[in-house]
C-alpha cells in the first residue's frame, strides 16, 4: 500500500469515529535572518524544522496535535493523539517510520558583507544620522496536506523582505524614515530585482524630509492618502473585519452586511491569494484549499467574507483559500492575503486639484485598531498640507483618528494608480506574510491630530 493510501486509510478511520473532519500536514521549512545596527551585526540566525501537525474538528471544538519529523509513524502517532483529545477512541496502527515528503536541499546562506559598505554610505549622505538599522529575512517553506475527505495538497513557498530604518536628529528634534522591499522569491532573485541602496537612500530621505517640518495642526479636514501609503489603514482597520472566526465571534462591525452597503459605491475591496509574487500568495492555502480571488466589498455592497475549513462548516460559508497557518505547531485560522481596493478612474493630480485645505499622506506609520468598533489611530510618517489644490509643505506629527466603515463610506474619490506594499500580519499569536494595496483615495472628511487647531496662519 502506498504512502498516500495509508494516510488516506487512518484519516477515514478517524472519520469513522465520529469526527466531523480531520487533516494531516507535513512542513519543511529554513529561514535566515540578519539584524544590522550601529555599524555591526546585532543578530545573525538561522532555522531548519520538520514537523506534522494533525486536527480534527467535533462540533465547535478543535484538537490539535504535533511533533517534529515528517516520517509516517508520527503523523499517526499526532493523529491518535488529537483523537484522544477530542474523547474519540481511535485504534493505535502501527505505521512504518519512512518519510512523507521529500527531503529539501539546503536553503542557501545569502550574501550579507554587503551591510557594513551600505552603512558607511547612507552614513555619509547627512550629519544628523544618529542610527542606521537593516533587517534581512529570507525563508521557505514547503508542505503536503492530506484530509479524511480525501484530499492531498502542497504547495512551496518562498519570501525575502529588505529594511532599512534611519533615526536623525537636529535641534533636539528626533525623526524616524523607513522603507521596504519584499517579494515571494530566494534572496539571490531578490537583490537582482531590488536595489539595498535604493531602500535606504529613500528610508533616509524621508526622515531628512520631517526632521526641518513644523507640526500638523490638528482639525477635521479632507485627506488624500496616496496609492504609496500602502494599504494598512484597509488591512487593519477593514480587511480583519471580513475574517470569518472574527465575524462568527460577533467582533466584527460587517457581521450580517451580506448584500447590504457598507462603502461608497466607489469601492471595490478584493482578497487574491493567487496573484503571482507577492507575499501572501499560494497555489492552495495551508488547509489544501485553493487560493484565489474573492471580491469582499463590491461597488460599496458587502458581497462575502474570507473562511478556512472551521469557519466555513461552522457558518455554512463557502472555502476562499484563506486557511493559514504560520506552522505545523499552529490551528489554521481565516487569513487575508494581498488585500487591495481596485484603481478607480480619477488620477492623483485631479484628486489632489479637487483639495480646498487638507492632509496629503505619502506615508503611513504604526497605529491601533478595534476590530470590533472599527476604530483606529494611524501615524503619519509623511504628510503634507494642502491648499486650493497645491501642496504648500510637509508636517510631522500627524495623527489620523477614525472609523474604518465611515471612511469608506466617505470616500470622494478612488485613484487609478493601484500600489501594493508587503508586509507581516499577526494574529492570535501567528504571523503571516501579507501584501496590502490601494489606489489613491480622497476621503471627504477625517480627524488629523497634531500640534494645534487649523486656521487661516498655518495654511501660509
Amino acid at each position: 500500500m502506498s504512502i498516500n493510501a495509508k494516510l488516506g486509510e487512518l484519516l477515514r478511520a478517524v472519520a469513522r469515529t465520529g469526527a466531523d473532519f480531520a487533516d494531516l500536514y507535513f512542513e519543511r521549512a529554513a529561514s535566515h535572518s540578519y539584524a544590522f545596527e550601529d555599524g555591526s551585526f546585532e543578530e545573525i540566525s538561522s532555522s531548519s524544522s520538520e514537523g506534522v501537525g494533525a486536527r480534527i474538528l467535533l462540533g465547535e471544538a478543535t484538537s490539535l496535535a504535533y511533533a517534529p519529523g515528517v516520517a509516517l509513524e508520527t503523523g499517526a502517532s499526532c493523529l491518535h493523539e488529537a483523537a484522544e483529545h477530542s474523547g474519540l477512541s481511535l485504534a493505535r496502527q502501527q505505521m512504518p517510520a519512512i518519510r512523507v515528503v521529500d527531503r529539501e536541499p539546503p536553503f542557501p546562506t545569502p550574501e550579507y558583507a554587503f551591510f557594513y559598505e551600505l552603512d558607511k554610505r547612507i552614513k555619509a549622505g547627512s550629519m544628523w544620522i544618529q542610527q542606521v538599522s537593516m533587517n534581512l529575512d529570507t525563508a521557505f517553506k514547503s508542505f503536503s496536506v492530506f484530509n479524511s475527505e480525501g484530499s492531498i495538497a502542497g504547495d512551496r513557498r518562498l519570501y525575502t523582505i529588505f529594511s532599512v530604518e534611519v533615526v536623525v536628529e537636529k535641534g533636539g528634534v528626533l525623526q524616524t524614515g523607513y522603507e521596504s522591499e519584499a517579494f515571494s522569491m530566494d534572496c539571490g532573485e531578490f537583490f537582482r530585482s531590488v536595489s539595498p541602496l535604493k531602500v535606504a537612500r529613500t528610508a533616509l530621505s524621508r526622515a531628512l524630509l520631517m526632521l526641518d517640518a513644523p507640526l500638523c495642526p490638528a482639525g477635521a479636514m479632507p485627506v488624500l492618502l496616496s496609492g504609496e501609503a500602502g494599504g494598512t489603514m484597509i488591512h487593519e482597520a477593514c480587511g480583519h473585519g471580513f475574517e470569518a472566526d472574527i465575524i462568527q465571534k460577533d467582533f466584527s462591525v460587517y457581521r450580517d452586511k451580506i448584500g447590504k452597503q457598507a462603502a461608497s459605491s466607489l469601492i471595490t475591496l478584493v482578497d487574491d491569494g493567487s496573484i503571482p509574487g507577492y507575499l501572501g500568495s499560494g497555489t492552495f492555502d495551508d488547509e489544501g484549499t485553493p487560493c484565489k480571488r474573492n471580491v469582499l466589498i463590491e461597488k460599496g455592497v458587502v458581497r462575502s467574507y474570507i473562511s478556512d475549513i472551521a469557519s466555513s462548516r461552522r457558518g455554512g460559508l463557502p472555502l476562499t483559500g484563506n486557511g493559514r497557518r504560520s506552522s505545523y505547531r499552529s490551528v489554521p485560522q481565516p487569513r487575508m492575503t494581498n488585500t487591495y481596493i481596485e484603481p478607480g478612474n480619477s488620477s492623483p493630480e485631479e484628486m489632489l486639484r479637487s483639495m480646498k485645505r487638507g492632509l496629503l499622506v505619502k506615508k503611513m506609520g504604526g497605529g491601533e485598531v478595534n476590530p470590533t468598533s472599527g476604530d483606529f489611530v494611524f501615524h503619519v510618517t509623511e504628510g503634507y498640507l494642502v491648499d486650493e489644490g497645491r501642496v504648500l509643505h510637509p508636517v510631522r506629527g500627524a495623527v489620523l483618528t477614525g472609523n474604518g466603515p465611515d471612511v469608506l463610506m466617505n470616500i470622494e474619490a478612488v485613484g487609478d494608480d493601484l500600489h501594493f506594499l508587503p508586509g507581516m500580519c499577526g494574529k492570535s499569536g501567528q504571523n503571516v506574510p501579507v501584501t496590502d494595496g490601494q489606489p489613491s483615495l480622497l476621503i471627504g472628511n477625517l480627524t488629523v491630530g497634531g500640534a494645534n487647531t487649523c486656521d487661516e496662519a498655518i495654511f501660509e
